[in-house]
This record gives structure tokens, C-alpha cells and sequence, in this order.
């Protein structure tokens, strides 16, 4: 009997270990996975091995995991990535040039990019939930100021809910950004750091049923920008996903991982079955 109970308990641990994923990149040396859509495919690669999505004014552009992920059955995430903001130009707001910022994105599809200028790249992008890192004071959609964090969703700029962040994002440092979803609470929590400590408290939060506002059990991540008037180098220095809520400290080393038992060389698309 103890044997039978041994062996279960092991092949439950099996089990959890391969539908667990991790999608690492240290840098974007390597953009064969990834799909660019708008300004975003026209400007990379970098030759700094970046992702960048805009370098100029008057653009839009997206940049997506080519494979969906799958999020059904009450699924959780955990993502972290790296960002930088340099060569601000343009027409200046209260603190001065560069707009408009970069939004972490999870959508139903991977081929799109959304309004330019304030609408970020994410402007109109329905059936989508974001999180916003807003440069720029738009005035009546931005109840605090030109720099701020947000939860957006289906493609409303109006954030949900915000906060001020300072100094300001566009200032050339690299910012480290943390986004973790609990599919069994609903809640969506960021977190956002100038000094790539990860704090214990989030930033801003909020309880949201991903999956209905999706509308789809597969989606797509990844990152819009968007420049108006104003704008500057929007990149993405660095990313991690866990299709599982597992809160991450630092992006972990390899240029491009996929871990689990048996997943190795399946793409970056998993699909679980109901329970």
C-alpha cells in the first residue's frame, strides 16, 4: 500500500513538473519566435540586441511570442522583463520630452499593434489586458500625471486603476518590471523598480477574470509602443514568462529557455486540460 501511495505521489510530481513552462530571454539576439508587427518590424534588429518597438515620432508597433500559451482552467502567470527609455524628442509635458511608453500585453492575437501617440500601441486592441508604463500626460484619461503605471483593458487607454512612478521612465536608466496573475483569486499585481529589487508590496493591483475578458483559454504576450508628437527609443532589454504563479526575483541566464519535463523542442505553446 505504501508503494502504491509513493508511486502516485510521484507521478503527481511528474505530472505538475511538465505542464509547468518557462519562456527565457536574456537579450533579443534572436527574433525568430517572436512576431513584429507595425513600427516594431522595421526597426530590429537593433545591433545592441534589444527589442526595440519605436524610434521616432508618429509610430506604433507590437511585438509578440509567436505561439499562444495556454490559460484556461483557472491558469496563473508570473512575468518579468527589463526596460529602457533613451533619445527623448519631440514636444515636451510637464516633465519634459519623450512619450509615450510601452504595455506589457496579453491578447487573443499576435499580429496586430494598436494607436500611436497616447494610445501607447494599445489603443483599440479588444479582447486584451495591459499594463502601462505612460510617459506622457494626456490630461483627461490621465488622472495622475506623464508618468505613471496602469492596468488597461480591452484596448482602453482609461486606465482602471494607476499610479505615479518617480523619477521619470524615460530618463535612459533600466527599469525591471514584474507582473504576476493568480487565476484562482483573479488578481493581477505589478510591480516596478529603478533598482532591480523586486519589492514585497505590488505597485498597483486589481481583480480581473482574464480569461473572460479574453474571451479565448489561448493568448498571446508580449509588448506595444506607441509615439505621437513626442517620443524616443522604446526597448525591451530582457524577458521571462512562467505559465504558472511563481513570483520571479531576477531574469534567469540562457539567451532562450524552455523548461520542463518532455517540452524541450515543442515551441512555446502549451495546452492544459480541464480538470
Amino acid at each position: 500500500m505504501m508503494n502504491k501511495l509513493l508511486t502516485a505521489a510521484l507521478l503527481s510530481v511528474v505530472s505538475a513538473s511538465v505542464s509547468a513552462t518557462t519562456i527565457t530571454y536574456t537579450d533579443f539576439s534572436d527574433l525568430s519566435n517572436i512576431q513584429l508587427n507595425g513600427a516594431t518590424a522595421g526597426i530590429n534588429p537593433t545591433g545592441d540586441n534589444s527589442l526595440r518597438l519605436t524610434n521616432s515620432l508618429s509610430q506604433s508597433g507590437s511585438a509578440f511570442l509567436k505561439d499562444s500559451i495556454s490559460l484556461d482552467n483557472q491558469a496563473s502567470f508570473s512575468a518579468a522583463f527589463d526596460f529602457r527609455i533613451t533619445n527623448p524628442q519631440g514636444i515636451s509635458d510637464s516633465d519634459g520630452q519623450g512619450a509615450d511608453g510601452i504595455v506589457f500585453t496579453v491578447q487573443s492575437v499576435s499580429n496586430t499593434a494598436g494607436g500611436s501617440g497616447g494610445g501607447i500601441g494599445y489603443q483599440g486592441l479588444t479582447k486584451s489586458v495591459g499594463v502601462e508604463f505612460d510617459t506622457w500626460d494626456n490630461g483627461s484619461w490621465d488622472e495622475n500625471d506623464g508618468n505613471h503605471v496602469g492596468i488597461n483593458i480591452d484596448g482602453n487607454i482609461n486606465s482602471v486603476v494607476q499610479a505615479s512612478v518617480a523619477p521619470r521612465m524615460n530618463n535612459g536608466a533600466v527599469w525591471s518590471a514584474w507582473v504576476d496573475y493568480n487565476g484562482v483569486t483573479d488578481l493581477l499585481e505589478v510591480r516596478i523598480s529603478d533598482n532591480g529589487i523586486r519589492s514585497a508590496d505590488a505597485y498597483i493591483s486589481y481583480i480581473v477574470d482574464l480569461e473572460n475578458v479574453i474571451d479565448s483559454s489561448d493568448v498571446f504576450i508580449g509588448f506595444t509602443s506607441g509615439t505621437g508628437a513626442a517620443g524616443g527609443y522604446h526597448d525591451i532589454l530582457n524577458f521571462e514568462f512562467h505559465d504558472d504563479y511563481n513570483p520571479i526575483d531576477v531574469p534567469a541566464p540562457g539567451t532562450l529557455a524552455l523548461f520542463g519535463l518532455g517540452l524541450t523542442g515543442l515551441g512555446f505553446s502549451r495546452r492544459k486540460n480541464k480538470s
